[in-house]
């Protein structure tokens, strides 16, 4: 009987066998069912195999693919449309973000039937990578991140109770992973480098997923010019960040960032966070209108980030060099100060 030689990183390129197991080329090993861990990529694993024991093994592992079992990747360069029906003539429903991930449900004359986070409904097949090509750019964008399982999970300075808290966050927010340390875990945030009591975060893997029209809408009964800025600022989503950089495309810092987007519209602030909460008028977080500024601040009461408030809870920043500007809840950290710059 004829034998495929394989190799391939658990979980991620076993799937690949499913859709082409002859075309994977390694050196000869043992069994593919004793060495799959379950979920991710571990190591790289080698072994011989018939084509019909590669198929077999190959759908077993499909459930392990980050949670998909028929992956899907946005290859665009910013948004991918998600409409209601099978055609340009439906409405927008929701959009997934460049290379963010989705379940294929079905695939009919150009058109996948998906489902991104809270958002179900048609993609074309033109702007989506599956199979294979799918799979091997997840392996790229993949990254741990640490689920908060706290309704308000104090972040501190170092791994320790005594420790100066920095911020806290709240239920199901997703910190960066960088490592655990005995009874810690050490995470990013805003490029900050802090510890959470692991035993109330669940580490995962994840890719990012569609974005609902509500996540995206600036509320009702607000002003033109707070639609127009806040429209603006979101083109730049998914564009890297710079410490001190003031370029909405080559990249741009937190302050340079709202900086930046006030300037295209004739308005000026100063030029860092701190300077910045100094400006305009402060107000409550009641009082938030979509343009407005949200400052938060280290464990010395320092304001060392700020965000625009884009509406439904939501603020768009310049948040890390690992993951650019991006929209967040408005308490994914806890605000110190809020601004009204605009003042119409």
């Amino acid at each position: 009987m004829k034998k495929t030689v394989v190799k391939f990183g658990a979980g991620v390129l076993a799937g690949l066998l499913l859709m082409n197991p002859l075309e994977a080329a390694a050196t000869e090993a043992g069994s593919l069912k004793d060495v799959i861990p379950s979920g991710g990529i571990a190591s790289i694993y080698t072994m011989s195999m018939t084509e019909a024991e590669c198929m077999e093994v190959a759908k077993e592992a499909q459930g392990a693919l980050w949670g998909y079992t028929n992956l899907g990747i946005a290859d665009v360069s910013e948004y991918l449309n998600v409409r209601k029906g099978p055609s340009t003539k439906d409405r927008v429903i929701g959009k997934m973000p460049s290379f963010s991930a989705c379940e294929i449900l079905e695939e009919k004359d150009g058109w996948a039937h998906i489902k991104s986070g809270e958002v179900e409904g048609y993609v074309s097949c033109e702007y989506l990578l599956t199979g294979a090509a799918a799979i091997l750019k997840a392996t790229e964008l993949i990254e741990p991140v640490a689920v908060v399982k706290a309704d308000a999970l104090m972040v501190r300075k170092e791994p320790s109770l005594e420790a100066a808290i920095l911020t806290k966050v709240p239920l199901n927010e997703e910190l960066s992973y960088i490592e655990t340390v005995g009874e810690w875990v050490k995470v990013s945030i805003d490029g900050m480098e802090a510890y959470v009591y692991a035993e109330y975060v669940e580490i995962q893997e994840s890719l990012d997923t569609a974005i609902t029209m509500a996540e995206l809408r600036y509320g009702e009964g607000v002003t033109d010019i707070r639609v127009d800025i806040v429209e603006y600022a979101k083109q730049f989503l998914g564009n890297p960040y710079k410490w001190g950089g003031t370029s909405l495309t080559k990249g741009a810092d937190c302050s340079g960032f709202v900086q930046s987007v006030y300037k295209h519209f004739g308005i000026k602030v100063s030029r860092t966070s701190r300077s910045q909460a100094g400006d305009g008028k402060k107000i409550s977080v009641s009082e938030l209108q979509p343009g407005d500024l949200l400052f938060y601040a280290d464990e010395t009461g320092t304001i060392n980030h700020v965000t625009m408030y884009i509406g439904n809870g939501q603020v768009i920043h310049a948040s890390s060099p690992k993951s650019g500007i991006k929209i967040s809840k408005y308490n994914y950290r806890t605000p110190v100060k809020c601004v009204d710059i605009i003042q119409d």
